[in-house]
């Protein structure tokens, strides 16, 4: 893929709110298929579009980045064909596949920035949608918005339209869900809702938190700071998304497997292999194993009781 073609195809995957990781070769010690410059994105179902070297660097590059996705941070990847010291703001990962050059590669994720749904037309509600361009957040009106990825539900209406509102972003599982009245009514209108004690707990009401704010600006302002405080490291992704889910290990694979990040380990070099929809995979004896490149799946197959699993 060429270089406009892959800018193109990120700015594509912003629009969709999609997130990613950009990587990019910023080493390369021959004797290696990539060089500095190489680019290629990786999306959250561990496809890689690009080219940042082999099969096997490809492999190292999908596991990390995808661990990257769930936690916003960037990453200096360094990927060596011998064992190496940990090296101060570099992640060294040991890989026996590679063909004898060494490998660093700069991993920066594209997260979205969070979603924001704002209910109401109040002079709260129009401060809280002016914070938030401030902020670099992206506001929208409730009537618009997917709260499959909303990571925040704001109602500052008044009393129009709370209640079904607030029900809905909370079954939604949106995040941050709060609504500005006083504490009295606030109180009144959550007990009121047709939710379990621990939804209705959910609900942040008064709105933001006590910095004595008494203008619209101000209010906006405490509510952000709520939020802030609250939320979780990366935005959410529409369930209606076209990015698959990666696909998890079945409960009777080899336990060496890592549920968690949807992971295992190739019993043939030993790499940390990601669990794709397209990994390389064998069964053997009715135990199923990921590789992270074709020799190391023909090297098993041939020969299983070279590779004893542990």
């Amino acid at each position: 893929m060429t270089a406009p073609a892959l800018n193109e195809r990120a700015e594509s995957l912003r629009l969709q709110r999609i997130p990613f990781v950009h990587a990019r070769v910023v080493l390369a010690e021959r004797p290696t298929s990539a060089k500095p410059g190489d680019e290629a994105l990786v999306t959250p179902d561990g496809v890689i579009e690009g080219f940042v070297g082999g099969q096997c660097a490809e492999s190292t590059v999908r596991s990390q980045a995808l661990t990257l996705l769930a936690s916003g941070d960037s990453m200096l990847l360094r990927i060596a064909p011998n064992p190496e010291a940990d090296q101060p703001g570099k992640t060294v990962v040991h890989n026996p596949c590679l063909s004898g050059g060494t490998l660093e590669i700069f991993l920066e994720p594209v997260i979205p920035v969070p979603l924001v749904s704002i209910l109401g037309d109040s002079p709260i509600a129009v401060a809280l949608a002016i914070v938030a361009a401030a902020l670099g957040y992206q506001a929208s009106v409730f009537v618009a918005a997917d709260l499959a990825a909303a990571d925040a539900v704001i109602v500052a209406s008044h009393g129009k339209r709370e209640e079904d509102t607030l029900v809905e972003a909370v079954r939604a599982g949106v995040p941050y869900v709060a609504l500005v009245a006083s504490p009295k009514r606030g109180t009144a209108v959550v007990e009121s809702l047709d939710l379990t004690p621990d939804e209705r707990a959910r609900i942040h009401t008064p709105a933001g938190l006590d910095i004595g704010a008494r203008t619209p600006a101000e209010i906006a302002l405490s509510v952000y700071a709520e939020l802030i405080a609250e939320r979780p490291r990366t935005s959410r992704v529409s369930r209606t998304s076209p990015v698959p889910v990666i696909a998890q290990p079945p409960v009777t694979s080899f336990g060496m497997i890592t549920l968690e990040s949807a992971s295992a380990i190739d019993p043939v070099c030993g790499m940390t292999v990601a669990i794709t929809d397209d990994a390389l995979v064998a069964d053997v004896d009715g135990v199923r194993l990921w590789f992270c490149c074709a020799a190391c799946r023909r090297a098993y197959v041939a020969d299983p009781g070279k590779y004893p699993l542990s």
